[in-house]
């Protein structure tokens, strides 16, 4: 696909931590972030994205949560919330337990994402190649997918020696300043990446400015190399290397690192042994999920 090197910005655009933090806590409110489609589009249904969003407000490490809970996160109303967790249960996507007066994922919730990864080929295709990739750098290597402001892993391929990175199918990274994520965006067509950045901005507020100005260095490194960059940001203790990977002319749109310790992964080792071989896994990936799915 042709790489752009520009962001486009939205009008409002002002000109311009620890490991664990980055995965979303059970604390951090979900941005259900529905309101522009709801006004703009008649065709938007809403009280299924909110039903989406209940299920979304699940982070990685919650086993059970209240209606109030669950209505502070998705910011939909407690009388709504409590009408949609009780179709969600009577359909299986969420269970409830009468002691806790709480709820948990249920298996309608877990059979669709089984059947997205068993549909779609991923893992068959891609965990040869990644975890052989894992085993010559001895670097985490991973697939993964966008929900809202995160990424969120499919695979994980981990070499040999001693974990740097722990993370695991599920796990999730901010898009906005991981290397996975600005892969992500770079992959994206300018329409949908524009929105994306719209979204992204009214998420960090006033922190937007000097994450935008990353962002724009991470297109103009992806338009000239073909991957993206993160050297100890999103957490000081890790590096790494990612390119976006392209699906159905753009419809579907995956990103895939390369990571590690920051002290061992420099910049020189990024720039010039790691990001290439990460851009040519991309392309294999890429190729194969195409011809599979042909």
């Amino acid at each position: 696909m042709k790489r752009t090197s520009s962001i486009p910005l939205s009008p409002t655009s002002a000109p311009g931590g620890a490991h664990a933090a980055a995965v979303r806590t059970a604390d951090a409110p979900y941005d259900g972030g529905q309101q522009d489609a709801e006004r703009d589009d008649r065709n938007f249904v809403t009280a299924l994205a909110r039903g989406l969003d209940l299920l979304r407000a699940f982070g990685p490490h919650d086993d059970y949560l209240g209606n109030a809970e669950l209505a502070r996160r998705a910011g939909i109303p407690r009388p709504t919330v409590s009408r949609l967790t009780y179709t969600l249960t009577s359909l299986g996507y969420l269970i409830y337990s009468a002691s806790l007066e709480k709820y948990r994922l249920g298996q309608g919730a877990m059979v669709l994402g089984q059947r997205y990864l068993a549909g779609s080929g991923i893992r068959e295709i891609a965990q040869p190649l990644m975890q052989s990739l894992a085993f010559a750098t001895d670097c985490t290597v991973a697939l993964a997918t966008s929900d809202r402001h995160e990424m969120v892993y499919l695979e994980v391929c981990q070499p040999r020696g001693a974990l740097v990175m722990r993370l695991a199918p599920g796990s999730r990274l901010p898009t906005a300043t991981s290397a996975i994520g600005r892969a992500w965006l770079s992959g994206l067509e300018p329409e949908r990446r524009a929105a994306v950045l719209a979204d992204l901005e009214r998420h960090y507020g006033a922190r937007w400015p000097a994450i935008r100005i990353k962002l724009e260095r991470a297109l103009r490194d992806y338009a000239k190399r073909g991957f993206c960059l993160a050297h100890a940001e999103w957490d000081r203790t890790v590096s790494g290397a990612a390119a976006p990977v392209v699906l159905e002319g753009g419809a579907e749109v995956l990103a895939i690192n390369i990571g590690g310790a920051a002290t061992r992964l420099t910049p020189e080792i990024l720039d010039g042994n790691l990001g290439p071989r990460i851009r040519e896994l991309a392309e294999a990936l890429q190729s194969r999920l195409w011809q599979g799915r042909g």
